[in-house]
């Protein structure tokens, strides 16, 4: 296969930032993609409908002149969010979701939630308003290994989660293990995944590579390679609850290159382009189209996008930086050839 046409897909894990990085990454995603679901780990975080109305708003402006791209928005989630927020969220038509990091999980999650009974009331509301949780499935407590935080959450905090609230309808983010690819594919239609370019082609190894590679270091950190193997099986293998995510979340070199350099890798330069190595070293690029496509809005009870995306087998070099202000951002796969080229996208009918 030289050429792949689909439908135009949608990417259900996004990191924008603001600013001047805003506008430096904006751009890669709204060239691949219909939609994103927006992360809200600003600083400060969007924990409104309010601030995410407004961060609507600098997302547009940021974006390049006749670009057809639509963000998604979620609020953050903390101990003191109310249930009124959530009526809020229902009403907004266009926030989809509220993210929950445990506090000091990732970036800027300081602001976190301390423990999941604190917010019984609102699971509640969202429960009866049918409001998704996006959640970064990772135990906090010190004492749990680094590579056993996401097996230790699904145990201790997502199993009880569920069983408090069975209608709650969740996606466990940038799921990393076969724990987590088993413990989705034991529940309900009501709990989903994303799963993104760099733990489903990586393991932990490739950070180590030739010296310690900081940009490939990330939250959930990259797995062991029966890990990678169980993501790729589940993204391939067609099933409706595993959809795109990048997890795409830039910080410049300086940021990252640093005496504590901040977890994120950047994939929106290639944000399908990755995926599509994926499936194709899978031998099941004809599965990409639903994986990207349709699975997530599916899960989210909106419309599949209508315009088609055109991938080519042309192998390209992926750039050492891109340009960010003062600084530069280093792109997942830096200096390497990726097969599949983009070609543009189909205007809005």
């Amino acid at each position: 296969m030289q050429t792949l046409t689909i439908t135009r897909p949608d990417d259900w894990h996004l990191h924008l930032r603001d600013g001047p990085l805003l506008g430096a990454v904006a751009g890669f995603s709204a060239r691949r993609f219909a939609r994103a679901l927006v992360m809200p780990n600003l600083r400060p975080p969007v924990t409104t409908v309010a601030l995410a109305a407004a961060y609507r708003q600098r997302i547009l402006a940021a974006l390049p002149p006749g670009t057809n791209f639509r963000p998604l928005m979620t609020l953050y989630l903390t101990d003191a969010t109310a249930p009124a927020e959530i009526d809020r969220v229902r009403a907004s038509g266009f926030v989809h979701g509220v993210k929950c990091y445990p506090a000091g999980a990732t970036t800027h999650a300081e602001a976190g939630v301390t423990s999941l009974a604190h917010c019984r009331a609102v699971f509640e509301r969202m429960e009866e308003l049918g409001v998704v949780l996006q959640l970064h499935g990772e135990a906090t407590d010190p004492a749990v290994d680094p590579y056993d935080r996401e097996s230790v959450f699904l145990e201790r905090e997502l199993e009880p989660l569920l069983q408090r609230h069975p209608r709650l309808r969740v996606v466990l983010e940038h799921v990393t293990t076969r724990a987590g690819v088993g413990f989705v594919r034991a529940q309900g239609d009501r709990v989903a995944a994303t799963l993104t370019p760099q733990h489903l082609l990586l393991n932990r190894a490739a950070m180590f590579a030739g010296g310690l590679r900081p940009h490939l270091y990330c939250l959930p950190l990259l797995k062991r390679e029966p890990d990678r193997v169980a993501l790729a099986e589940a993204a391939t293998g067609g099933e409706p609850r595993f959809f795109l995510g990048t997890d795409s979340a830039p910080h410049a070199r300086r940021a990252k290159e640093s005496a504590c350099g901040c977890a994120g890798v950047f994939s929106a330069h290639a944000g399908l382009e990755l995926y599509a190595e994926v499936f194709a070293q899978a031998g099941r690029l004809g599965r990409l189209e639903a994986f990207a496509s349709f699975h997530g809005a599916d899960f989210y009870g909106l419309p599949r996008n209508q315009t088609r995306i055109t991938l080519v087998r042309d192998p390209w070099p992926v750039p050492a930086s891109y340009p960010c202000g003062d600084d530069e951002l280093v792109p997942l796969g830096a200096g390497e050839r990726l097969a599949w080229r983009l070609l543009e996208a189909e205007a809005t009918p």
